[in-house]
């Protein structure tokens, strides 16, 4: 039997949070988002995500106006983070962060840094070097030491993430 989405005894700002982004995969997409993964085959093949939970998520994602369908190229369309969806950087941020600190004993995956003096972005979101408070489209995500290679094994998606590239710059 499957949960429900709502937390109907609820009445606070997170229980509504939750119903929204609290499900499982939903925030690696916008994690992915922010990365700059647009195509539904690139967040299939980078997330490992069975189809059809994909299709769902991106379209109740849509519905509450996180992410928003963009024209791509052909026929086919795209998915954008909307200013709400851009809202959420702070909590992937802060999620990696605290994910880095416990669970990756090889240090964190990724690193960020402010694009315009190459300084580190702490996770408050302000630069270690300018004192900058960092926007995610000025930030840049680096290989951490934590990111192993890329190997052949890869997909195409998770070896362009491996490279240096800035934050919701489309991956294609």
């Amino acid at each position: 039997m499957a949960l429900p989405r709502e937390y109907t005894r609820q009445a606070c700002s997170m229980a509504r949070t939750l119903e929204v982004v609290g499900e499982r995969w939903t925030l690696l997409i916008v994690r992915d988002a922010v990365f700059g993964v647009r195509r539904f085959s690139d967040f299939l093949e980078h997330l490992g995500i069975p189809r059809a939970v994909l299709t769902e998520r991106l379209e109740f994602l849509v519905g509450e106006a996180v992410l928003t369908r963009v024209p791509g190229p052909g026929r086919r369309s795209e998915y954008e983070l909307t200013a709400k969806g851009l809202a959420l950087w702070p909590v992937i941020r802060d999620l990696s962060a605290w994910g880095d600190e416990y669970y990756a004993p090889a240090g964190p995956r990724r690193v960020y840094v402010h694009d315009a003096c190459g300084g580190e972005v702490c996770p408050a979101g302000t630069c270690v070097r300018c004192g900058d408070d960092v926007p995610v489209a000025e930030t840049v995500m680096t290989p951490g030491p934590g990111l192993p290679p890329p190997s052949p094994e890869d997909s195409q998606v998770t070896a362009l993430l491996a490279r240096p590239r800035r934050l919701l710059a489309p991956l294609h």
